[in-house]
């Protein structure tokens, strides 16, 4: 019988009103169910103590709220934590909660498996089974919310989509599920603690752009060499390095915002002064600031990583160029949570 019934989460405020409009119900009683659903996280219709008994038995006869469950729950020795979130139909995607001094950030994923092909990760051996759906990501949030408070002793402060998936290729939940994080009557974080990270697709970084979200975005560079790149990410021969630094610059444009870029630094494969010098020459095309980032092995054996000396030659000739960089360190590593290994082993 349940099988039958919508979630009630897949229904828009404008559609919730119209439902109540349509059984001779308020229009006030959409925004209080819409409430308990966004800003409350309830996940029980019996629970939503403002309604009558008998609208919640209506309800209850036409909805239902399938929330995702943390399946199993990992912790790295460095405070990071890794689950497996086991969805309504028995697909899991794995998320994460990276924590610093100073603030508690969310890993989400956007897809099961993912759409791209990029040979050093392991998230891109999956297959590609589904795009999650807005409330599966925002239950994420909620849950990773909830053990940094438990674990950490402070809300949730940062969400990056760097989990499973290309988050454009999932755009309409990806930008509902930042809608909902951000709206007043949702979660209300602050869109500027948000990142979304993408391989690189020019047209959606356009249309993001023209939502006026407010959030961050990161690129996921790693080469600016065009055949070196399409090599290690085969998908962008389809999206060369010039559309997408025009679609880069035309993010900056409408959001003024400055892209980061994320560059893995491998042993023989970009560790040459040409690589070096092609991303200077990239930096200097859009205003964007450097993330280099620790290679984590995901068993493969045909990447490694590059040594400390090559990753200071960067450093330091990046910022000759006044060009910002950092040198991101993996968390969670020891639970194939780092950048790279998510691959749903359980």
């Amino acid at each position: 019988m349940n099988q039958n019934k919508k979630d009630i989460r897949a229904l828009s405020l404008q559609e919730l009103e119209a439902y109540f409009s349509s059984i001779g119900e308020k229009a006030f009683r959409a925004r209080q169910v819409y409430d308990w659903l966004w800003n409350k996280n309830a996940h029980s219709l019996a629970g939503m103590t403002n309604l009558s008994k008998p609208l919640r038995e209506k309800l209850e006869n036409h909805f239902i709220i399938r929330p995702a469950e943390i399946h199993v729950m990992q912790r790295s020795k460095d405070g990071t934590i890794k689950n497996a979130v086991r969805l309504h139909d028995g697909n899991v995607v794995e998320s994460v909660l990276i924590p610093t001094a100073k603030r508690t950030t969310a890993c989400v994923s956007s897809q099961v498996g993912c759409s791209l092909d990029c040979t050093f990760c392991a998230t891109s051996q999956l297959i590609r089974m589904r795009n999650l759906t807005t409330a599966e990501i925002v239950d994420q949030v909620t849950l990773i919310d909830k053990q940094s408070r438990e674990y950490h002793q402070k809300p949730l402060s940062n969400i990056v989509f760097m989990g499973m998936g290309e988050p454009l290729l999932n755009y309409s939940s990806v930008l509902d599920a930042i809608r909902k994080i951000t709206e007043d009557k949702g979660l209300g974080m602050s869109p500027r603690r948000i990142t979304v990270s993408t391989s690189g697709i020019p047209k959606l970084i356009e249309k993001l752009a023209d939502e006026n979200v407010k959030v961050k975005l990161a690129l996921s560079l790693h080469s600016a060499i065009e055949e070196k790149r399409n090599q290690l990410m085969p998908f962008s021969v389809k999206f060369p390095l010039t559309n997408i630094k025009e679609s880069l610059n035309y993010w900056y444009q409408k959001t003024k915002s400055r892209i980061t870029l994320e560059y893995i630094v491998w042993k023989g494969i970009n560790d040459s002064k040409e690589d070096i010098n092609a991303l200077v020459k990239f930096c200097k095309t859009i205003p964007s600031k450097v993330n280099l980032i620790q290679y984590n092995s995901i068993d493969s054996g045909k990447y490694s990583q590059a040594s400390s000396e090559i990753i200071q030659n960067y450093v330091s000739t990046l910022e000759k160029e006044n060009i910002i960089v950092k040198i991101r360190k993996s968390r969670g590593d020891d639970i194939d949570a780092a950048c790279g290994q998510l691959a749903n082993k359980h």
